[in-house]
């Protein structure tokens, strides 16, 4: 046992820091490790239609960013998810989270698979592409090329195995407009539109989780209305298509915003959350359209007592990020010369981020991100004793977000609704690679 996992840590540094035959090799064998051993990219799409049809009890589905200490991250959350039996888990990264952590697609699937095995997890694997996200100044200023772009990291996505994408073009939502009807009617095009390519190129047997999203995170709460303007012109846009099934769940803004509000001292404020509105739009997107529920982001510094709300709302996702990066970044057991050095960084590479008002403190917490590509070798080079420390908080993290958010228990669940078949490849697959996209999103 031990030797297969200094093989499989051995495999997986390979997959991210070897040369370009190096890490094409070590992803091919790891994707092959992962589908003979059962842990298999698959699509969430059918438990959240179950979900909606009330066919399996209440539960939040946590996706997780892993941004830093990938490798570290992720078996922190397969051990906390092996323990606890939990399947309905999702591992993601955002559009912009791609640029700034240097984690591409193929790699990411490698590192998130390569988790799962050296922690012994094994079925469904979801991994989603969080936030493809349309950037409205490029939007504006020429909307083909934004979306050219888009499409390309859909494609990236689905040939790495992210077979769940949460299209997110509510940035196009135009509240000057009208009416409803007017302010979704981009929205619901675009959305329609790329849902449409994912399923003209989504794999043989496959039926990719799409998502959409109504409300711009931090922007004005949803409401009932809005939903039913922006799904009743999706589906009527759809069926135009004549393109089927459509998205599975559809994100809302409630109160929350990405990264939370940071104060002064560097410190995140209390959110008002609309739970009520929340439950509502649940409420809706499954009893009128027949989805899986609402999805709420922006979630990872709220108070722990928060949590639990979520599956009463009957939320069906919950987005999680800033919260892991914190939980690594301030860990008492990093070196002080590394963080200082990181900070450092932060202020010299970043500065035209420094917002006019802001502490260092505010600046820092809010940019610190930025550095995770750049730091991401000093990372994973840190000493095995700190990366053990790191990943006992990391796994406490998520044993009591997966206790509190009702996942505790679903594998027998996942089981039932997903199954994704054996999908080898005979060599190393030539990696699709977008130009990667700073677009300013995630939590």
């Amino acid at each position: 046992m031990l030797k297969e996992s200094a093989d499989i840590d051995a495999l997986v540094r390979k997959a991210v820091f070897g040369t370009e035959d190096e890490k094409a090799y070590a992803r091919w064998m790891i994707w092959e490790m992962g589908q003979k051993a059962g842990v298999r990219p698959a699509s969430i799409h059918e438990l959240y239609l179950a979900r909606g049809r009330g066919e399996v009890p209440a539960f939040t589905t946590p996706a997780m960013n892993v941004r830093i200490l990938a490798y570290d991250t992720g078996r922190a959350i397969f051990r906390a998810a092996k323990r606890l039996d939990a399947g309905a888990i999702i591992c993601e990264i955002a559009r912009s989270e791609i640029a700034y952590t240097d984690q591409r697609p193929a790699e990411y699937v490698a590192v998130m698979t390569a988790a799962a095995l050296r922690e012994g997890f094994t079925g469904p694997l979801f991994i989603q592409g969080d936030h493809v996200q349309v950037n409205a100044k490029k939007y504006a200023a020429d909307a083909e090329a934004e979306l050219n772009a888009l499409r390309a990291l859909i494609e990236e996505e689905l040939h790495a195995g992210f077979y769940n994408i949460d299209v997110d073009t509510s940035t196009l939502v135009d509240l000057s407009k009208p009416n409803l009807e007017e302010q979704q009617r981009t929205n619901y095009e675009r959305a329609a539109e790329l849902t449409k390519f994912i399923r003209d190129r989504e794999p043989d047997g496959v039926t990719v989780s799409v998502g959409a999203e109504i409300g711009e995170v931090g922007g004005k709460n949803s409401d009932v209305h809005e939903l039913k303007a922006f799904m009743e012109g999706y589906n009527r846009t759809l069926t135009r298509f004549g393109t089927s099934p459509g998205i599975s769940k559809i994100s809302v803004q409630t109160g929350t915003s990405h990264g939370g509000v940071v104060l002064p001292d560097g410190s995140i404020a209390k959110v008002q959350l609309d739970l009520a509105a929340l439950k509502a739009l649940s409420h809706d997107a499954r009893t009128k359209y027949r989805l899986g529920g609402a999805v709420q982001h922006g979630a990872s510094t709220l108070p722990p007592e928060a949590f639990s709300k979520f599956p009463e709302c009957e939320a069906v996702e919950i987005h999680l990020a800033t919260n892991f990066q914190t939980i690594v970044m301030d860990h008492p057991a990093l070196p002080n010369d590394l963080r200082r050095e990181l900070n450092e960084w932060v202020k010299r590479e970043a500065k035209e981020e420094w917002k006019k008002g802001d502490t260092e403190e505010q600046f820092i917490y809010k940019s610190r991100k930025k550095a995770i590509g750049p730091f991401k070798q000093r990372f994973w080079d840190l000493p095995e004793a700190v990366r053990a420390k790191i990943g006992a908080d990391l796994e406490k993290t998520f044993a009591f977000l997966f206790e509190q958010l009702r996942v505790k228990g679903t594998r027998a669940a996942t089981d039932r609704y997903v199954k994704p078949t054996l999908d080898s490849h005979a060599a190393p697959r030539a990696a699709l690679v977008s130009a990667p996209d700073d677009a300013e999103a995630g939590e």
